[in-house]
């Protein structure tokens, strides 16, 4: 869930429900040992801004750059890496376009049009106990993606008014 009003971006982990903000993204920086420099802070501001639509590096790095002068592209790529190594926030990585950033931690579906690209959550009860399958399995997860592919309500309405036209 985001609210666009406040900027903040609810997660859940596990079963307590955080607020994902500038100052809680800093907090987690300074755990690790790395500075909220004025780089990090424009492409953090823009992904809690931007982050229902999964924005690409390319196009943060638009945002960000208009807040902060100077930034590169190569920057931004290595902030968002950063960021996902560290658990912050999650990437997501397809074949047929470019890597997505999301802020959404916590279980869901990410709903893909095949035509426009756009990516929506939908929130889903959790698929299983990943506690439960360690128990019975002895398998560790470390994380998890679930997708549906198909078209958003927009690109749906095109083909039934005959077709895409690009």
């Amino acid at each position: 869930m985001t609210n666009e009003e406040t900027g903040l971006i609810h997660v859940r982990n596990g079963s307590e429900l955080t607020r994902v903000t500038k100052a809680s993204i800093a907090r987690q920086l300074k755990a690790k040992g790395l500075k909220l420099t004025p780089q990090r802070l424009a492409i953090i501001e823009v992904l809690i801004q931007k982050q229902h639509f999964h924005p690409g590096a390319r196009s943060l790095y638009e945002e960000a750059k208009k807040r902060k002068k100077g930034l590169s592209l190569s920057t931004t790529y290595a902030t968002l890496n950063e960021l996902s190594r560290l658990g912050i926030i999650k990437t997501l990585q397809f074949d047929s376009m470019e890597n997505r950033y999301e802020g959404n931690l916590e279980e869901h579906l990410n709903l893909v049009c095949e035509h426009c690209g756009k990516i929506l959550d939908y929130q889903v009860p959790p698929v299983a106990d990943q506690r439960e399958i360690a128990q019975k399995t002895g398998f560790s997860v470390t994380d998890s993606r679930l997708e549906y592919y198909g078209y958003c309500r927009g690109c749906h309405a095109k083909t039934k008014e005959g077709g895409f036209v690009d």
